[in-house]
């Protein structure tokens, strides 16, 4: 696998990452997961996006975007391909945003679905801390943040 930036030829693969990714917790939540409907345009403009490529078939299979925001940088969003799933490539997007993190930021945040455990559970085993719960456009949110040493 290999990280790089996101460029305007990778956004029809982002869409369909999140598309596929987000898809199974429509019936959960009762309506799209807000990274099926994000504008990647807007995204490759004003923040961070990196992608995970597999090899050799040079194939983009996740993706994790960087926000900067008034209070922190935020990882707006991180996917992986469903057929690309368990082969370390959400962990690889992590340990990438980390490292371009690290001397820049003290710490990043982020936030998911309260219906979606599963990434709950993946968050606190990669040392996020859980902040807060709370309403927001409609989506019941866990928030987390994660300390980075500087």
């Amino acid at each position: 696998m290999h990280i790089r930036l996101a460029t305007g030829n990778d956004v029809s693969a982002l869409r369909a990452i999140a598309t596929d990714a987000y898809a199974q917790y429509v019936g959960a939540i009762g309506r799209e997961p807000a990274p099926m409907v994000a504008d990647f345009d807007h995204h490759l403009r004003n923040d961070i996006v990196f992608v995970a490529v597999t090899k050799p078939e040079n194939i983009v299979a996740g993706y994790a975007v960087l926000t900067k925001k008034a209070d922190w940088v935020w990882l707006e969003n991180i996917a992986v391909a469903t057929a690309s799933g368990g082969r370390g490539i959400g962990t690889g997007l992590i340990r990438h945003v980390e490292a371009y993190l690290s001397g820049q930021e003290a710490g990043y945040q982020l936030y998911t679905h309260v219906k979606m455990v599963r990434n709950i559970e993946w968050y606190e085993r990669l040392g996020f801390v859980e902040t807060r719960r709370g309403v927001e456009n409609g989506f019941e949110r866990v928030y987390f943040r994660k300390t980075l040493t500087v």
